[in-house]
């Protein structure tokens, strides 16, 4: 319940409000914006809310339970306080979002009517658009293992236990926004790279989804576009592609003794079928 103070109250309850909306950015780094939808700087929670950023909220809905309450807020790139390529390498992931309601003529008075958590930020016409997410979310988080047929590994961590996987590169042309071809890879096979995760020198990261010769190079076709875009000579290193599968990390890896997945675990047919003599019950293993 959102708690308003005694004046606040007083004012609301008037003919004649003065009062606009502002937003507080806290990212994780504890950088702090402040936006407002009033036509001047207001200082709030010892942050200055400044206007004309092009920053706009969405309708937010709240509802009781353990339902996750959602909202949305939209600005604009051109904003020299939010910039493309912060958003691009996370700086905003998991910010915290404070929407407050304020007395602008007065801005001491001001309450806090929610607090949320940036989720996925998606760009569209020189804009963005940030969902906001109630901390009900942390419900819905896994916690601890699942039981489930695939490997719950990351390549090449400790619990994978593969060894040797990275390989650097080297950009030497490109193709267009999304291919790429690189050097100073050596992949055993020729799909040996297929659906692996890239991370870019500067920390940014892509999936290569296809690979193959190209030349005198292999040709890499990245699932989103980059930003910033790649040049000539960029490096980067790169994993092989793994499905999460007990075959592939048997027959490509050869690393199943590893595998940290339950790839023989009955599914719910199993479960809920009957012996009727068609099919397989001798208590074998269900891959192998």
């Amino acid at each position: 319940m959102t708690q308003i103070s005694p004046l606040l109250e007083s004012h609301l309850a008037g003919e004649a409000t003065t009062h606009c909306f502002c937003w507080i950015i806290r990212r994780r780094d504890a950088v702090a914006f402040g936006f407002t939808d009033h036509d001047r700087t207001l200082s709030v929670a010892s942050v200055a809310c400044e206007p004309q950023t092009g920053l706009s909220g969405s309708e937010a809905t709240t509802s009781l339970g353990l339902s996750v309450d959602s909202a949305e807020v939209e600005g604009a790139l051109s904003s020299l306080r939010i910039a493309d390529a912060d958003i691009e390498r996370g700086a905003f992931d998991l910010a915290v979002v404070e929407t407050w309601l304020v007395n602008w003529s007065t801005p001491d008075q001001c309450t806090l009517l929610r607090s949320s958590r940036i989720g996925a930020i998606t760009r569209s016409g020189g804009r963005f658009v940030a969902e906001l997410k109630s901390s009900a979310a942390d419900l819905d988080k896994i916690s601890g293992r699942r039981v489930t047929r695939r490997c719950d590994a990351q390549l090449g961590d400790r619990r994978c236990g593969y060894g040797a996987a990275k390989q650097a590169g080297v950009v030497i042309q490109i193709l267009s926004d999304r291919e790429i071809v690189v050097s100073g890879l050596q992949p055993p096979t020729g799909q040996w790279f297929d659906n692996g995760a890239l991370t870019w020198m500067n920390g940014t990261s892509n999936v290569a989804l296809s690979s193959g010769q190209y030349g005198g190079g292999i040709r890499l076709g990245l699932r989103d576009a980059q930003f910033p875009d790649p040049k000539v000579g960029d490096r980067f290193e790169l994993l092989p592609g793994c499905d999460k599968s007990f075959a592939q990390c048997k027959a490509k890896f050869g690393n199943s003794v590893n595998f940290r997945g339950f790839p023989h675990l009955p599914g719910n047919d199993a479960a809920y079928n009957y012996a009727d003599g068609k099919g397989n019950f001798d208590g074998g293993p269900l891959v192998p």
